[in-house]
């Protein structure tokens, strides 16, 4: 995906571009190109007029799921439907801009984790590493399987930790291995007329569709997964010994989980925490000291 220039020379002291002052903001690790298609997302129609309608209507049929649930907790579900339906979707109605973002978000935790495993756990963690290049290759149960390989990693690496009787502790920058950490490359996604949905409508969209074609177990671990994202940037503070990068994550510590009604927003701050962090690894091997 091409960047999508911001124009500095447009800008208008008397009436400043709220988008622009974020895409030339440095104050975060997040990929240009990456924030610039959000920052396009953010200031579509589709984010300004329909998202204010769409949300109250997902998180009341996100209440109405979960209430049925009680009933049937394990019966109807369906992943494969559930993945079915996001591709359909996101061929025929998500952006372009949405599309690569979504993409590129399983592709980063998947090195995130590799990353992660290679230096604290000696390599020796097992993996479930998912790589979609193109909106088809979601089908194959990637949007659950990231949530278990969340949960795989935290429990993995705590029981090696526990069984070595050792705790993270900081690694000299010489020593960290950052090979699970490399450039990819997505696909070219629709970008047709009808691709107009921007991310944050898509997603609240799609939240209540989980409650629905999930068991309550698995929705519920879906919804509190997006916590983790703390847990994951204390390893990797504690690894780089940078204890700043704690400042730049939104959805807080799981052991005090949030309502599953707003894990449609939660997920946009999970993407922002994703990007910051693998941004932050990035920046620390290209900018890495003996």
């Amino acid at each position: 995906m091409s960047e999508i220039p911001f124009d500095v020379s447009k800008h208008d002291k008397d009436n400043p571009d709220p988008w622009m002052a974020l895409a030339l903001d440095q104050s975060t690790f997040v990929n240009q190109t990456a924030k610039e298609a959000l920052l396009i997302n953010n200031s579509s129609f589709s984010r300004r007029v329909l998202l204010p309608i769409i949300r109250p209507f997902a998180r009341l049929f996100i209440g109405v799921f979960r209430f049925i649930r009680l009933f049937i907790p394990e019966k109807l579900t369906s992943s494969r439907a559930l993945h079915s339906t996001i591709c359909w979707g996101m061929h025929n109605f998500v952006s372009k801009e949405a599309n690569y973002l979504i993409l590129r978000h399983f592709n980063m935790g998947s090195q995130v984790l590799k990353f992660m495993g290679d230096n604290l756990a000696e390599g020796t963690l097992p993996s479930h590493p998912l790589k979609p290049k193109t909106i088809e290759d979601l089908r194959d149960n990637v949007f659950v399987q990231h949530d278990l390989n969340i949960y795989n990693f935290v429990i993995e690496l705590n029981k090696y930790l526990k069984e070595k009787n050792k705790r993270i502790a900081p690694i000299r920058i010489k020593d960290i291995d950052f090979s699970a950490i490399h450039d990819f490359k997505i696909e070219e996604v629709p970008n047709k007329w009808h691709n107009f949905l921007d991310l944050q409508s898509a997603i609240e969209l799609y939240t209540p569709l989980f409650a629905l074609m999930l068991s309550r177990e698995d929705f519920e671990r879906a919804s509190n997964s997006l916590q983790l994202d703390e847990t994951i940037a204390v390893y990797a503070a504690t690894m780089f010994n940078q204890g700043e990068i704690m400042g730049l994550v939104n959805n807080k510590h799981p052991m005090v989980p949030l309502s599953t009604i707003e894990a449609g927003f939660r997920l946009m701050l999970h993407g922002i925490d994703a990007e910051n962090l693998y941004g932050f690894i990035k920046y620390m091997r290209d900018n890495k000291q003996a």
